[in-house]
């Protein structure tokens, strides 16, 4: 069932890229390159999510990352 779910990520992507694209313009490279990217990026990420639908969030990675070091500044 989970790869349904990407399978119809997968079908959004491909439609949004090919209503897009001819929008872009001939000239555009970059632009073509940074709506690739971004896009690719945006497929991943949804992908991901269906699988682990949890993730932990930004604040506790801050918190990984600042809690070994407030212990070493309170000694």
């Amino acid at each position: 069932m989970k790869w349904a779910a990407v399978l119809g990520i997968t079908f959004i992507f491909v439609c949004m890229a090919l209503f897009e694209w001819p929008k872009l313009g001939r000239g555009s490279k970059k632009e073509k390159i940074i709506f690739l990217s971004l896009s690719v990026i945006g497929w991943f990420l949804g992908s991901m999510l269906v699988f682990f639908p949890n993730p932990p969030g930004p604040t506790e990675l801050m918190d990984g990352i600042f809690k070994p070091l407030g212990k070493l500044l309170e000694k």
